[in-house]
């Protein structure tokens, strides 16, 4: 059955330099490693969609930058702060993706480098959640504002984004 990724967009996809400004507009963009062919596998079988607590960039803004490094032809859609009206980082903004994907919760998996915008709340609106930590800050997912140990809730961590591509892994091996 296939499944519904959702993707942070900075530092998961594409590199946030530390720059002013839309991305879109930004000299220099690109892609994190592995982006490209992670998407293009995974797209294959999944839908795909960005969801950013991007505040100044559109919609439309996020899919420039997307086309500005090759990635935008593996996105489904884009979900900011401007067309669901919800700052990302709660529950609730991802309750509104799923019920705008007329979706159930447990077909969605959310993919992001930062546990309080993109792990824990997206764990909280029942999604499953993979934390993307390329510089390996930790070895084992900590416990998240006492509240409770994400890896019970089912979530766990990658370092690499073709990690997420186990099946195509292994037929390298």
């Amino acid at each position: 059955m296939a499944k519904v990724y959702l993707f942070d967009w900075g530092n998961t996809l594409m590199v946030d330099f530390p720059l002013p400004g839309k991305m879109c507009d930004w000299p220099k963009v690109e892609a994190v490693d592995g982006a490209d062919q992670m998407l293009s596998e995974l797209s294959k079988t999944n839908q795909v969609f960005i969801a950013t607590s991007a505040v100044e960039s559109s919609e439309q803004d996020i899919q420039r930058a997307f086309e500005r490094v090759g990635l935008s032809e593996y996105i489904s859609g884009y979900f900011c702060k401007q067309n669901l009206g919800i700052l990302k980082g709660s529950a609730e903004f991802y309750r509104a993706i799923v019920e705008r994907l007329n979706v159930e919760a447990n077909q969605v998996i959310m993919v992001g480098d930062t546990l309080e915008k993109d792990i824990t709340p997206a764990i909280e609106a029942g999604i499953s959640a993979i934390w993307f930590n390329p510089s390996s800050s930790d070895s084992s997912l900590p416990h998240y504002a006492g509240t409770y140990n994400l890896e019970s809730k089912g979530a766990y961590q990658v370092h690499h984004l073709m990690e997420l591509l186990p099946d195509l892994n292994e037929a390298k091996s």
